[in-house]
This record gives C-alpha cells, structure tokens and sequence, in this order.
C-alpha cells in the first residue's frame, strides 16, 4: 500500500478528551509509529494529556500496558464489591432491579461531593515519568479550566518545574463527577468544558502539520479563525468506543485496535467506513459489479432505468450521492458483511471482500 501521509514531514499531534475512550488515541498513536510518521510536538486535553504525556515520553509500550490494566478501581477509588454495579451503570447496562443496590453508593458520592480519584492520582505517579517530559525533545501542552481564576488555560508542560507535572495533567482530565481538591493550591475542572481538542495551542506556537486524533464525546471545541497554511489530518471513528467512564481492559483492547485501523484508513487512503478497504477496482469495474449485483435481464429489469433512477435512489439512502460508483459499490459491501458476521479489523481489498461475500451468501 502506498502511504498518503508525507513522513518526510514533522508533525504536531492534537490529541482529543473522551475519558475511558482514550485507548483509541494509542491505538492510532501506534499507526503513525509504525509509518514512520515523525512528531515533535504534542497538545492534549482531559484522556488526551495522560496519552499525551507518553507520546511526549515515547513510551508506546507503557501507554499500551496502562491500557491492558485499565480498570475502574485504578481511576476512583471504589470498594471490589460495588465496582461491577458502578462498571455496567456506567456502560449504561443498569438494570431496574439493581438500581436500589446503588442508592447507597450514589448517597456515598454526593455526600463526599464526587468521586475520589486518589487511584488516578497514585496511576499518573507510577506512569509518569515528569524527568523524561522535561528532557524530551517535543513540545507538550495541555488544556484545562482554572475554577480558581475562572480562567480557561493553555499549559506548556515542559516548562513547569517537574513536581507540577503530574498535577497539572491531572488538572486537565479533572472530570466534573471527581470530587475537587485542590492541585497546586488552585481548582481545576475538566479542558474538556472550554477546548476538548486542543488544536489552537499548536497553532500559536506556529505549528503548520497538524494530525487531530479524534474521540466522539461532548466537549467543546474552542473556536478560532484556522490560518489558511495549517494543514489538519483527522483521525477519527464510526465506531461505538463506549462509556467516558466505563474503565475496562477488554473495552479498551477494542479501542485500541480501532484506533489502530482508523489510523491505517487515512495513512494508506483506505475506503469504507467501518471496514479498511484497499482499491484495486476502477470506477467502470465498480459500475459492472454493481450491474453484475442488481440487473437481472431476465425478470425483464430496465438498465436504463437501474442507472438513471435506482442506482441514484439507493445513493442517496446510503449517503454517497455525491460520490461514484465506487464509494456505492463499497457502501453496499459494507453492508452486506456486516448483516454476514465478516470481521471488519484489518485491511482486505475489494477483490478480497467480493470473493468473501460470495463464499458466506447462504
């Protein structure tokens, strides 16, 4: 496959908040390694500094195991026996007749004004080492929100003296259900809430490359007038990551592997929206295996009418009416593998996956 990204570049890297999601970040993290994509820049908000403070690090192998171990226990601290209630509640898997087993808990939470995060606090001293972000040769910023100052904030990391490192991280994935203690005699809340994906501190600082990791969430994003010589490549999913809470190592595997391939779907000009699909077949190839696909001659089907009206009809059902016959005949394949059970994490051509569909139709 040819890479569409130029490696001869250096980039900056935008990495976007989305809590337990942010698997996803190291997972396309991983990609960019991989392609030889080079880096000497980093901003990041909320889950996006944690990952962010490995990428500046460049410590793939911890960021991917601090992953692996993720649980819930190892962000809040939560006794062994209600972690499963709060792990599917926050999955969103709560069933009626186990909420009034909650109300304790949930009484617990309001009543110490959110949710203790001395495990976090205790992770990011184990995984972060503030002497190597100090020394690193790439620029790292953060996003959060002073409550102190009622200010908004854009931090240069590797400024800070090293025992505020970690606090400062911290103060950007502050979410608003933790209970708020002070980082450094001040109070923070989530970056999330004023620029969850912190392009604009790369771009005062004249950073022109920029790769935006992505997470589905709902942060906010800070709005500013892009200058017309910066280029941003999006990394970003169709894919459910799960809960901004929901902490769970096999979640997080998935995320990871997704954040992978999404990575591999802008660097190597893959098409599909859920699978990774490598073009081999021209647009008059596509055209004759969609005609081969819904023209029957003898049921007596008009051609004329096939491409003058259904073609265009079951376009725009699938969203690629602006687009050719190829992107069509993707569409249609993606659908149909997914109604068959076709594994969608890895790269496959289209002559691949025609041959596939034909050999699991029933």
């Amino acid at each position: 496959m040819e890479l569409k990204l130029d490696n001869k570049k250096v980039y900056a890297v935008a990495l976007e908040g989305g809590g337990a999601k942010g698997a996803y970040e190291v997972g396309a993290w991983k990609a960019l390694e991989e392609a030889g994509v080079k880096y000497n820049a980093v901003s990041g908000t909320s889950v996006g500094a944690l990952n962010g403070a490995m990428m500046v690090m460049r410590d793939m192998d911890r960021a991917v195991k601090c992953w692996m171990d993720i649980r819930l226990s190892k962000v809040i601290d939560v006794d062994p026996e209600e972690e499963e209630e709060l792990r599917k509640m926050f999955r969103g898997e709560i069933e009626l007749s186990d909420i009034h087993g909650l109300i304790p808990q949930v009484f617990d939470i309001i009543r110490n004004r959110g949710l203790d995060v001395a495990p976090l606090r205790a992770w990011l001293r184990e995984a972060v080492d503030e002497r190597r972000i100090k020394e690193s040769d790439v620029e790292f910023f953060v996003s959060t929100v002073s409550i102190t100052d009622r200010k908004a904030l854009e931090i240069k990391i590797n400024d800070l003296p090293e025992d505020e490192i970690c606090d400062m991280l911290l103060a950007s994935a502050y979410h608003p259900s933790f209970r708020l203690e002070k980082l450094g005699g001040k109070l923070y809340t989530d970056g999330g809430f004023v620029d969850t994906l912190p392009l604009h501190a790369l771009v005062e600082n004249g950073y022109k490359d920029i790769i935006a990791i992505r997470i589905p969430g709902h942060g906010v994003e800070k709005r500013f007038k892009m200058p017309e010589d910066v280029r941003v490549t999006v990394i970003d999913t169709n894919f459910d990551l799960g809960g901004v809470l929901y902490f769970d190592a096999e979640q997080s595997r998935r995320d990871m592997e997704i954040g992978y391939y999404d990575a591999k779907r802008v660097l190597y000009g893959l098409y599909g929206k859920r699978y990774y699909i490598d073009r081999s077949f021209s647009e008059r190839q596509a055209l004759e295996l969609l005609l081969d696909r819904l023209y029957d001659e003898k049921e007596g089907d008009s051609l004329r009418r096939l491409c003058e009206k259904e073609l265009p009809r079951i376009a725009r059902r699938l969203g690629t009416e602006r687009e050719g016959y190829y992107e069509l005949l993707i569409a249609l394949m993606e659908r149909e593998a997914e109604s068959l059970g076709l594994e969608p994490m890895r790269i496959i051509s289209d002559a691949e996956l025609v041959k596939e569909l034909d050999a699991a139709r029933p």
